[in-house]
């Protein structure tokens, strides 16, 4: 099985007949999603390669039962993309836009939480999700990941994810689904929803976890595996050697004195039971021990 997103997940895409959404929408089709609608609300009836265009979510879920939506907007936009999608009672939303203040962050957040709690968001500024020979949704190159595995990854880096994803398929070790869950300061989808989801699907074997410094996200993850948690997971942080007071990449990823360190991170996964890799490359060997000891 597949987590959020599998063979029968519909998308329309919000920003179809932008550059970048044309490009992704279309990579996204050729993979074998079905990408079945676009939204542009000056360029309705149109199309993009036979994929029609509506002025609105709300009216391209009636006419063709699209149950995702992936959101490729301007950052001025990106927040109000996500409403309109909750708004048209869209179950999966993925927004990959980055530089989405992080005040409109937590409205959005709140705004879902409270009035479409049926709505999962996952982002913004994050990679996407890809079901491996199932569904794509957003940036992860698809040439990287092989179907019909035992492993679920969940990650706050979309390149730290592609790399996961090409160790394990170097090891020949399949995935179910890879959530790129962002590195901003708010994401609508947490490590412990995606810890949850792969915890409950039976194809899923084990869990790769990749974080990275700061916040508490990983803190929370690894007290969660500890009590939650039957499945092996392999982690990884990246930014041991960040300095202090330094972002590194992604907005959520600065250190404060001495919260949020790579260190203090490895050490809470270590004491929850995880196997915490030391660098990237270490992932898919790590993974192939776990298997074999299951």
């Amino acid at each position: 099985m597949a987590i959020f997103a599998d063979e029968n997940t519909r998308v329309v895409v919000q920003g179809l007949t932008g550059n970048q959404g044309r490009f992704y929408g279309l990579r996204n089709r050729d993979y074998g999603t079905q990408v079945v609608a676009g939204t542009n609300p000056r360029k309705p009836g149109s199309d993009v390669e036979g994929i029609p265009i509506f002025a609105t979510v709300e009216e391209a879920v009636k006419e063709t039962g699209a149950n995702a939506a992936f959101i490729i907007v301007p950052a001025a936009f990106a927040a109000d993309a996500i409403r309109e999608a909750a708004a048209a009672e869209v179950p999966l939303i993925i927004c990959v836009t980055e530089h989405v203040p992080a005040q409109e962050q937590t409205l959005v957040y709140n705004e879902l939480k409270r009035h479409h709690p049926g709505s999962r968001l996952i982002g913004p500024n994050c990679a996407g999700i890809i079901s491996p020979g199932k569904c794509n949704i957003g940036f992860t190159p698809s040439e990287v990941a092989l179907p019909n595995g035992p492993v679920g990854i969940v990650s706050r880096s979309g390149t730290l994810a592609y790399q996961a994803l090409y160790e394990m398929t170097a090891q020949g070790i399949g995935q179910t689904t890879c959530v790129g869950v962002g590195g901003d300061p708010v994401p609508g989808t947490s490590f412990i929803d995606c810890l949850e989801a792969f915890e409950a699907d039976p194809d899923t074997k084990a869990v790769v976890m990749i974080g990275e410094i700061g916040g508490a996200a990983e803190e929370e993850a690894a007290e969660y595996i500890k009590a939650e948690m039957n499945k092996p997971v392999v982690a990884y942080i990246a930014g041991v050697t960040a300095p202090p007071g330094k972002r590194m990449g992604h907005a959520g990823a600065i250190v404060s004195g001495n919260k949020g360190t790579a260190q203090g991170k490895m050490e809470a996964l270590t004491a929850a039971g995880a196997h915490v890799a030391n660098n990237p490359t270490e992932l898919g060997g790590l993974v192939a021990k776990t298997l074999a000891n299951i």
